[in-house]
């Protein structure tokens, strides 16, 4: 379903408003439109998808770069179509090599129905998994202009990728999300932050609202504490397609391996199931 221009417009305001708020705000990641029903009726205020969730549901490993643009964008505009609540998406690198496709992927995006989207600084290659600072910058910059092109608000989260590619470099990280801001990002991210420390120098070292992914501090960080740290908004990734592909596998060996069936005392009823998803998408 096409959103219209009003639609845009005001979830594109809502999403941005968010990141102002007096406390952060959890942006959880559904992986299909009934997953985000869902999470829209227990009541989040946006949403967010998971490349690494939608994988797993169409049976691909993560990270493989075995997801194209088209795939990505198709699976959001069904999330977006499913709930009137904002959607940024998970962009990976832009599904392009050079800065103007990353900027056609903005543009994409947004005639999917987003309002918002993450671009990586990684380069999907093993031998050499992040991009050179400068050719990171054209391709945020590229990301900026077209979204401010827009005629809605659309939020660019600009990606230091170092820690999920095992470069534990706090300081280029840092180095990386000022310059992402430089660029015109409106929001920094570095995933896989190890603590509170270094989440309140990323915090610290820049001026615009910094995303944390929750659960990769260890111990894991709690809203309260990450909200101490400056974070204005806390993703939670991969994890709830995690969780429940945990349910699943957990249910299905006690059958294989027990013959018993005590998992069902677990399982939402039936009704309550049908009941999120039923109704028109503004009223979940």
């Amino acid at each position: 379903m096409q959103l219209s221009l009003s639609e845009l417009q005001s979830r594109g305001a809502a999403f941005r408003e968010l990141h102002n708020g007096p406390e952060p705000f959890v942006v959880p990641n559904p992986w299909n439109a009934g997953t985000a029903r869902i999470l829209a009726g227990l009541g989040f205020s946006a949403l967010a998808t998971t490349s690494a969730g939608l994988a797993v549901a169409l049976g691909l490993p993560d990270g493989a770069n075995l997801l194209d643009r088209d795939t990505v964008l198709a699976n959001a505009g069904e999330i977006a179509a499913a709930t009137p609540l904002p959607v940024s998406a998970d962009l990976e690198s832009g599904f392009a090599q050079t800065p103007e496709g990353v900027a056609e992927t903005i543009r994409a995006a947004a005639e999917a129905g987003l309002v918002g989207g993450s671009v990586e600084d990684a380069t999907g290659l093993h031998d050499d998994p992040v991009r050179p600072l400068a050719e990171a910058v054209d391709r945020v910059t590229a990301a900026v202009e077209a979204a401010r092109g827009l005629p809605f608000p659309f939020t660019v989260t600009a990606r230091a990728e170092n820690f999920l590619y095992g470069r534990p470099d706090l300081d280029d990280t840092v180095r990386r999300l000022q310059a992402y801001e430089e660029a015109g990002a409106d929001v920094l991210y570095a995933p896989g932050l190890p603590s509170a420390e270094a989440v309140r120098t990323v915090c610290a070292s820049v001026g615009r609202p910094v995303n944390v992914l929750a659960g990769s501090q260890q111990p894991a960080l709690d809203v309260a504490t990450l909200a101490a740290c400056g974070v204005r908004r806390i993703s939670l990734g991969s994890t709830l397609s995690r969780a429940a592909l945990g349910g699943f596998v957990r249910a299905a060996r006690e059958v294989l391996d027990h013959g018993t069936f005590d998992f069902a005392a677990q399982a939402p009823p039936y009704g309550d199931v049908n009941r999120w998803l039923t109704g028109p998408r503004d009223v979940c």
